[in-house]
């Protein structure tokens, strides 16, 4: 695990397996005033869209993307695979995104939840995934691990995964997991009623063909760390709204746009295909 410090107060965090530009950033930093204090990436959780757009701006200024897409995600297991684009975008109901086009940043929001980032590069490809629990119970990791074997014809024994900053095991609490687990899940509880969500994601990763040496957990937990936002804390606390997280993932662009370029959302350019 990689920190680099932005400026004194914006901080990229990094995975020693992915050679590929990417990063993850924690609440710290950015432009939004409480709730979403300070560097929330989500238009969806009441933030101001400028506070949003700036918040953005600084993720690509980081990781040096060229445009931005990111998922309206909705906890389904449906895969956008971006193809070109010359502007910003959000796509709606989608929690997997993919590339092989240089310069695309690829980003999931999350305050709890698990982004996977993937990169395959023998083949120059990338996907990014938003996984919370449904999403390891639709298992979406095999299915964007076999969406990339058939559309890069990527091997999967290729691909290097990285699990970010997420609910750890200490705080996986789920009082009625016999109606949200099926019974072949329940083994990933660490005492009764917390599962090991980061441990299922691996699991879940080598059983779609990935090679356990190219797997990295960060290991955050962001229900402790009062430097992520978290839906189950701000819920413990009797919040009424939170931030986002963000997770981005992107292969090094060819060619550097002038500045004037690199903003606004748009409607969403690509291909899906629900496998």
């Amino acid at each position: 695990m990689m920190t680099t410090h932005l400026t004194p107060s914006l901080t990229l965090l990094k995975g020693c397996k992915l050679q590929t530009p990417h990063g993850m950033l924690n609440r710290e930093g950015g432009n939004s005033p409480p709730p979403f204090a300070s560097m929330n990436l989500s238009y969806g959780v009441g933030d101001r869209p400028d506070n949003v757009a700036a918040n953005r701006q600084l993720v690509k200024q980081a990781l040096g993307a060229t445009f931005l897409v990111s998922a309206g995600q909705v906890h389904g297991d449906r895969i956008f695979c971006v193809e070109e684009t010359d502007q910003d975008m959000e796509v709606q109901g989608y929690d997997a995104l993919m590339t092989n086009r240089s310069g695309i940043g690829l980003l999931i929001q999350q305050a709890d939840c698990q982004a996977v980032l993937l990169h395959d590069p023998d083949r120059n490809a990338v996907a990014a995934i938003h996984c919370g629990w449904r999403g390891n119970v639709c298992n979406i990791i095999a299915t964007v691990v076999e969406r990339m074997r058939r559309e890069y014809r990527s091997d999967p024994r290729s691909l290097h995964a990285l699990i970010s900053p997420s609910l750890g095991p200490c705080c996986a609490e789920f009082k009625d997991f016999t109606n949200e687990f099926p019974p072949e899940l329940h083994c990933f509880q660490d005492r009764p009623h917390y599962f090991d969500l980061w441990r299922l994601s691996a699991v879940q990763l080598t059983g779609a063909g990935v090679i356990t040496e190219h797997i990295e957990i960060m290991g955050i937990c962001t229900a402790c760390s009062p430097e992520y936002f978290s839906y189950r804390r701000s819920r413990r606390k009797g919040l009424p709204a939170t931030g986002r997280n963000g997770s981005a993932i992107l292969l090094q662009r060819k060619e550097t746009l002038s500045a004037e370029q690199l903003s606004g959302i748009h409607p969403e350019s690509g291909r899906d295909e629900r496998a």
